[in-house]
């Protein structure tokens, strides 16, 4: 019963709610078990604390269920003002600002769109940063092609100089009179050469050839040639030395001491071929090392056959 949650506060049945407040903070200080007074007593203090709780609770539902105000976002006006409202803007207006963004009341709104401005504007100044990094990366690049082109340009054009230099100086000394063919047409001017050979090593090789001078790596692949056939010549004189396989011990002894000999041999034979891929034009020419063991292991194997096919 209402009216009993009144009398239990002690207040008059049409008493607000700021009334009702301070009577119940009265009674807690009398009644609450805690405070010590002689008055203490815990049935009291919850039948004052059920009262005070269920008028709270119909003060609540009197406030939502007035019907005289409305409202919403917690703005409240008064439907039974009998004013003309048309020139009065609509409460809604305002969250029609701040472009749109952000949500709750105006100055959380208000907020919100200051944060969105700074962000836009970081992210603004971030974006105006990198295309300038970018268009002074680019005019960096730029000018670096420009400059390395005209250094290779000016290169090329330097060595060509250098080189019509040099060849009117021996032309003014004489140097080219003695030359074959003087004063006669090229012969095989059309002559085709091997198209994976650089064409300035070409016509080196053949100015060299036609002058009665061999390229120096021509000259290297002979003395590899002959050197590689002189240590298989003396494999196989040794090899003739001992008997057919299997080999004694002391057969194998001295087969292995000429292999040792001839290792230092072995060492530069493959010295001369690691210059003579370095320097040879074509990729075809190149030459594999020498390999002793192998070599001796087929010579071996050789004669010992050749020597079955004799018997037989």
């Amino acid at each position: 019963d209402v009216s009993q949650w009144y009398e239990t506060l002690g207040v008059p049945c049409n008493s607000d709610q700021e009334t009702v407040r301070a009577a119940y903070i009265n009674l807690v200080k009398r009644f609450h078990p805690d405070s010590k007074s002689s008055e203490a007593d815990v049935n009291k203090f919850q039948e004052i604390e059920r009262a005070y709780r269920n008028l709270q609770d119909k003060f609540c539902r009197e406030r939502f269920n007035k019907n005289d105000c409305e409202g919403e976002y917690g703005l409240y006006y008064n439907e039974k003002n009998d004013e003309p409202i048309d020139h009065i803007a609509p409460q809604h207006r305002q969250y029609l600002s701040y472009a749109g963004i952000g949500s709750g009341t105006p100055y959380q709104r208000q907020k919100q769109h200051a944060k969105h401005k700074a962000a836009k504007a970081m992210e603004n100044v971030t974006d105006f940063r990198i295309n300038k990094m970018q268009d002074c990366s680019n005019k960096s690049l730029t000018v670096k092609e420009s400059r390395k082109k005209a250094k290779d340009i000016k290169t090329k054009f330097g060595v060509d100089r250098l080189v019509e230099d040099l060849i009117q100086e021996s032309m003014s000394k004489g140097e080219f009179d003695n030359l074959r063919g003087k004063g006669k047409p090229l012969k095989n001017l059309h002559r085709t050469h091997n198209p994976y050979v650089d064409f300035v090593t070409h016509k080196m090789n053949e100015v060299l050839i036609d002058n009665g001078f061999t390229p120096g790596w021509i000259t290297l692949q002979k003395e590899i040639a002959e050197h590689r056939e002189n240590i298989k010549n003396r494999l196989i004189t040794d090899r003739a030395k001992i008997g057919p396989l299997p080999l004694s011990q002391e057969e194998q002894l001295f087969w292995e001491e000429t292999k040792i000999r001839l290792a230092v041999e072995v060492k530069i034979l493959n010295s001369k071929i690691d210059h003579y891929n370095l320097v040879v034009p074509l990729l075809s020419k190149q030459q594999f090392h020498f390999n002793l063991n192998k070599e001796a292991e087929k010579i071996l194997q050789t004669e010992d056959s050749d020597d079955d096919c004799l018997e037989r």
